[in-house]
């Protein structure tokens, strides 16, 4: 694994885009500091640039380095979730400002899933997920559901995960500073 995460970390380093296994499923991702990697996801997927992102990174204290101020709900909701969840966060910062919604919000992931979070730790970075597919199309279970335009539009393939089956998406709540909880996805 740790030969896969070096690897990756390479290409991510030089503003590349990887495929890779998360939490849910598999994923397009890149430095989510990187401006330049943000908009080559948005290429590969031919998703317009208005549609947000998720971010993933690798714990509590991570995050709190991404957003101006993580409201004390999102805590219990990480601990207590039985699923990934992704949390829409209100100010983000420290990110490339094309990765960030038009409204000054931020999905972020606490990544739970452990090639994901050693990557994470070890490149120092969040990264962005987003499913591997081009957009409006079915998101793939495995890894041979994935489109050659995909795989191959990348710079760099996992070796770890391929022969698992995916899970579920994340479910995503809209956590806004003022208060409000909005479920977003079940």
């Amino acid at each position: 694994m740790q030969e896969d995460i070096n690897a990756a970390i390479e290409v991510l380093k030089n503003d590349g885009i990887i495929l890779y296994p998360t939490d849910t499923v598999w994923g397009i991702g890149c430095d989510a500091t990187s401006k330049e990697a943000v908009s080559k996801i948005y290429a590969i997927k031919k998703r317009e640039e208005s549609k947000a992102m998720i971010c993933l990174v690798a714990d509590q204290f991570m995050l709190e380095q991404y957003v101006e101020k993580v409201p004390d709900t999102a805590y219990d909701i990480i601990d207590f979730s039985e699923k990934p969840v992704t949390i829409i966060y209100d100010k983000p910062k420290n990110v490339a400002h094309n990765l960030i919604a038009q409204d000054n919000t931020l999905a972020i992931r606490v990544a739970s899933d452990k090639f994901c979070q050693r990557l994470i730790k070890s490149f120092k970075k969040p990264l962005v997920s987003t499913s591997a597919n081009i957009a409006g199309q079915p998101t793939p279970t495995s890894f041979v559901e994935i489109d050659l335009d995909i795989s191959g539009a990348v710079d760099y393939v996992a070796k770890s995960g391929r022969d698992s089956i995916n899970k579920s998406a994340s479910t995503i709540i809209k956590l806004g500073n003022d208060g409000l909880v909005k479920i977003i996805r079940k």
